[in-house]
């Protein structure tokens, strides 16, 4: 089998994180196996993209704040890792269609839809471009939940809900922002039903 430079971080990254933080992956499952994959989970901790990379039975692609990538060496490394930049505060259409062209590929984007870390731990109100992404594609939309803390030795958690059903907002047109929220919603039940 021919190992990838993906394959080969995520095992460096598992031997780490796994028995570091104790990771139980629950729901893995519903992650469709195949075809595009919207992957919208909340967000509390810096290494988020990292455990849910890990934790996804399928290579996740995750926007990167613009500045990692002005890092030589690391900004090799993210990119080798299947993340492309995005400029934050800002409509930044090139990383719009990156992700876009992500999810046509039959690939999984994963995406924070709070768009920055939660100071508090709670869930925060979701950006609509959540919503932007789940109706401008085809893809499979898997809400995700990461139950911390980020504490050694405790036990960390990531959930993967069932597929949320996009057909109907699609057919009805609904509004990104509308989207947005009921994907928040079912990440809020998800955080709510495996406390």
């Amino acid at each position: 089998m021919n190992l990838t430079f993906y394959d080969f971080a995520k095992s460096v990254v598992s031997l780490i994180f796994k028995p570091l933080y104790r990771i139980k992956v629950l729901g893995a499952e519903n992650i469709p196996s195949e075809g595009g994959v919207l992957l919208c989970s909340n967000h509390i901790n810096n290494f988020d993209p990292l455990v849910v990379g890990i934790s996804s039975r399928r290579p996740v692609h995750f926007m990167a704040k613009e500045e990692l990538f002005a890092v030589p060496a690391l900004g090799n490394i993210v990119r080798k890792c299947n993340a492309f930049p995005v400029k934050r505060g800002m409509s930044d259409r090139e990383a719009l269609r990156n992700a876009l062209a992500v999810l046509k590929a039959d690939q999984v984007l994963g995406l924070f839809p709070e768009g920055t870390r939660s100071k508090t731990g709670e869930l925060g109100k979701g950006l609509a471009g959540a919503g932007f992404f789940a109706l401008r594609s085809a893809a499979k939309v898997v809400p995700c939940a990461v139950i911390g803390p980020y504490k050694k030795f405790h036990r960390l958690r990531v959930v993967f809900g069932k597929p949320i059903e996009m057909d109907e907002m699609r057919k009805n047109k609904v509004s990104a922002e509308q989207a947005t929220e009921i994907i928040m919603d079912e990440i809020r039940k998800l955080l709510e039903n495996n406390k």
